[in-house]
């Protein structure tokens, strides 16, 4: 008889499924290294961030000196060369602490050094990559449009053939890092097919307006892009046309946000437990309710599975048999599942829950944001639907 089966050992309630176990040596040392970095130097910031609506310009440099920009990105255009799922780990860890650092670092990564390094020549990586990399350079994405958010192919931005290059002229909306980036990756109509083009802050017909009075994402800086004959070298137009080009970002973006979601609701799940272990009511601790156990419980499950399968699509990614479809499935249950066990969270805070001092309703508000932003949460439910009944329900 087998008894394998019937050895067992104890349960760790952090890491029920023992996520741990399933990393390699280099994966576990590059998370702990940005454990350190979020818990030492960001948590200490974000409060007085958050209330002021304050971008600390340095945490790029910060984060590119410890590899955290680009960190797919191959080496020699100063990337870390690390897989999806180090990626990922290091997603989780900033988002742990606030959901506006990680935009800043995935936009950073996934939506201005990705398309560069794809699509760019080798002239526009060795010129951009590498001060993206340390964080001397900060960029921006501009998709979103005023008038055309979940259905970029309508957009208006448009770009003109003209001697030498291209003219730019349009806005765009939404777009973190905008007032502070120079350098954008934009997307434009040209004769009829999206292109990419690589904007630089000196660029005649180029300014970024920011946008201001958000309740959301407060600790990072957002703003708009206007285009008034921007005026684009020919050498700066990204090597690919149609949805592919933004698309092929959006879904690495998508992906680190499927961690990052998960480390903004294990911070909310943590600090939950603790409060209702230390609060008494009726002479007992709120924990020691059937109720309050219940609503942990739930947490704690739908945290761990969307852990595991964020795991697995980073394993797939590094493989090379990942999907879109695969992408949309996990940003949008991890995001759904993390605004969720937010809320659930404030709500377990009682009156205390909307102070900002205990930081779950920060979380509250910035997943508002990132449940809609890269894909909403009913956009990725068309894309599985189409997926699986090979019929379009857009628009």
């Amino acid at each position: 008889m087998n008894r394998t089966g019937l050895k067992m050992q104890r349960f760790d309630w952090k890491d029920p499924l023992l996520l741990e176990t399933q990393l390699t040596e280099d994966e576990r040392m590059i998370r702990d290294a940005a454990q350190d970095y979020c818990q030492s130097k960001l948590m200490t910031r974000v409060l007085e961030a958050n209330r002021h609506e304050i971008f600390h310009r340095e945490i790029m440099t910060e984060m590119g000196a410890l590899g955290f920009l680009g960190p797919t990105i191959p080496e020699q255009y100063g990337g870390a060369g690390v897989n999806h799922v180090s990626y990922g780990l290091v997603a989780r860890e900033v988002e742990r602490v606030d959901s506006g650092y990680r935009s800043a670092m995935s936009v950073q990564s996934s939506l201005v050094m990705f398309p560069i390094y794809t699509f760019g020549s080798e002239a526009v990586r060795e010129k951009y990559l590498p001060k993206l990399a340390t964080g001397e350079w900060v960029g921006c994405f501009g998709l979103t449009e005023p008038d055309h958010g979940s259905d970029p192919g309508s957009m208006s931005t448009r770009a003109k053939k003209v001697d030498g290059g291209y003219l730019l002229n349009g806005a765009k909306t939404w777009i973190t890092n905008s007032p502070i980036a120079d350098v954008a990756v934009v997307w434009a109509n040209l004769d009829g097919k999206i292109n990419g083009f690589v904007v630089e802050r000196g660029f005649d017909g180029f300014s970024t307006p920011k946008i201001e009075g958000k309740f959301s994402l407060r600790a990072s800086i957002t703003g708009q892009i206007s285009l008034d004959d921007c005026f684009v070298p020919e050498e700066n137009r990204l090597d690919v046309e149609g949805l592919k080009g933004p698309f092929s970002c959006l879904n690495k973006a998508r992906y680190g946000i499927s961690w990052g979601a998960m480390g903004a609701a294990e911070f909310c799940w943590h600090a939950a437990r603790q409060y209702t272990l230390d609060r008494k009511q009726f002479g007992r601790p709120l924990a020691a309710t059937q109720l309050i156990q219940k609503k942990l419980a739930d947490m704690q499950t739908e945290i761990t599975l969307g852990l595991q399968g964020a795991l697995q699509l980073g394993r797939l990614m590094d493989a090379g048999d990942w999907s879109p479809e695969m992408v949309s499935l996990m940003k949008r249950n991890n995001c759904g599942k993390a605004i969720d066990i937010a809320r659930q969270a404030r709500d377990m805070h009682g009156g205390n829950g909307i102070s900002d001092e205990y930081h779950v309703i920060r979380h509250v508000m910035n997943l508002e944001a990132v449940n809609t932003y890269e894909g909403t949460h009913d956009v990725h439910a068309l894309i599985l639907g189409r997926a699986q009944t090979g019929l379009q329900a857009f628009g």
